[in-house]
């Protein structure tokens, strides 16, 4: 019986997710409940449950809020402009140039994690000189999501986030051994992009290819023009640069905890740029939306789990489910799942691969000797690439809107290029020995 109604509120959960009725937070709130109740437990049991689930991740939860916040000021200080300028620069109007360069400011401009800031930075800079040099807006977008999905592996972006609730674990420790991987599949993006830059260069005429490049006034900013910031009373970006590497080298020396490292550069990095109370409000305001958002997911998130998990639903899912799978299918299974990431991606929501399927692959392959953290790297990595690809995404809609093209047509152009990425990618991982 647990079973069964564990696979039901599983499935539901994923059709739910889908559909365009219900956020995650509504459908992961109120269905375990249901789902418990179901099965015979009691309120007190099902409180008890939520408690166990909300503890696990709240302090994933409040790293997520202040990186967010953090990150997204720098933002607002244009922290990250002179490098965008830079690239911009060098660019010209080689077109090799011009898409290592879309690969590069991407990477940098996804540095807070959100996918919606990074097509919002990107494209409107991009988009002028692809159409002045006629390079496919359609590889505009392929770009940008290849490198913003590589970059989500950063351990405050929503992957990584969801990857530590499902294995009750930090997420930095998670993603620190991933790096290499992260590193070597930027690389395979640059290398992507130069073939396509290579294959723009030959569609183009020498008139083209001399002509004009539009200069770097086209520079774009995540928020509406009445909301821009007071740039006036910025300090220097040294002076912030120095901040911020301070911050990283605490970080990844672990002399703190990092909620607390986020929450305590958020709120220097707010001072210091914008000292007064009321324009401190604005930028905490500017960028609540998206803190609160993905925190709001997390929790909901980690109640889920929690009621799933401790109801033995999803232990007595994973026993039955090896009773009918093939032995030698078992052990692997979460490589499966990890080679077919992308075309999962396309036929569930994040929320549903990572909080419905996962989980259950997860509980499988560790009764087999896998372990745990492994297998959810695996699926990750196979599944991550996907993202910027996945029509449930509203920032993916976001994307093919700002630069003026048919999703169905970009899926088709994008599709076998993203999994040749994942499955790089996996393999790279594999060749390594990638340790948990």
């Amino acid at each position: 019986m647990l079973s069964i109604i564990g696979l039901l509120t599983i499935f539901l959960i994923v059709v739910l997710l889908m559909g365009k009725r219900f956020s995650p937070v509504v459908v992961l709130s109120i269905v375990p409940v249901l789902a418990a109740l179901l099965t015979g437990f009691s309120f007190a049991e099902i409180g008890e449950f939520y408690i166990e689930g909300i503890n696990k991740v709240t302090g994933i939860a409040v790293m997520f809020i202040f990186a967010i916040l953090f990150f997204g000021i720098l933002q607002d200080i244009g922290f990250f402009d002179p490098l965008i300028r830079w690239v911009l620069r060098l660019t010209g109007s080689n077109p090799i140039a011009i898409t290592c360069g879309t690969v590069v400011i991407a990477a940098i401009a996804h540095i807070d994690g959100s996918g919606a800031s990074t097509f919002l930075l990107t494209i409107p800079a991009l988009l002028p000189i692809y159409q002045r040099l006629r390079m496919s807006p359609y590889l505009l977008v392929l770009l940008v999501g290849l490198s913003a999905s590589v970059m989500n592996l950063i351990p405050w972006a929503g992957p990584m986030g969801r990857a530590g609730i499902i294995l009750d674990r930090d997420p930095f420790d998670v993603w620190k051994p991933l790096i290499p991987v992260q590193m070597i599949g930027m690389l395979f993006t640059l290398v992507m992009a130069i073939y396509f830059g290579w294959r723009e260069k030959q569609r183009m005429s020498i008139a083209q290819a001399a002509a004009e490049v539009p200069g770097t006034e086209n520079s774009p900013q995540v928020l509406d023009p009445e909301k821009q910031p007071d740039r006036r009373q910025v300090k220097p970006l040294w002076i912030n640069a120095i901040l911020t590497l301070g911050i990283f080298t605490v970080l990844f020396a672990g002399l703190l905890p990092p909620g607390l490292l986020f929450m305590l550069g958020c709120s220097v990095v707010l001072f210091l740029n914008f000292p007064k109370k009321s324009e401190q409000m604005a930028r905490l305001q500017a960028h609540a939306p998206n803190a609160l958002l993905m925190a709001s997911i997390i929790m909901v998130a980690g109640s889920f789990m929690g009621i799933l998990s401790a109801s033995g639903m999803l232990e007595s899912i994973a026993n039955d489910l090896v009773g009918i799978l093939p032995k030698e299918a078992i052990s692997n299974l979460h490589y499966i799942i990890a080679f077919l990431g992308v075309p999962i991606e396309l036929l569930l929501s994040t929320d549903a691969t990572y909080f419905a399927l996962f989980p259950v692959i997860q509980q499988i392959v560790t009764e087999h000797g896998v372990n745990a953290t492994t297998a959810v790297q695996y699926m990750m990595v196979g599944n991550i690439v996907g993202t910027f690809i996945c029509p449930f995404a509203p920032a993916v809609w976001l994307a093919v809107g700002l630069a003026n093209v048919e999703l169905g047509k970009y899926i088709k152009y994008a599709f076998f290029w993203v999994w040749g990425l994942g499955i790089a990618m996996l393999i790279t991982m594999f060749m390594l020995g990638q340790f948990v």
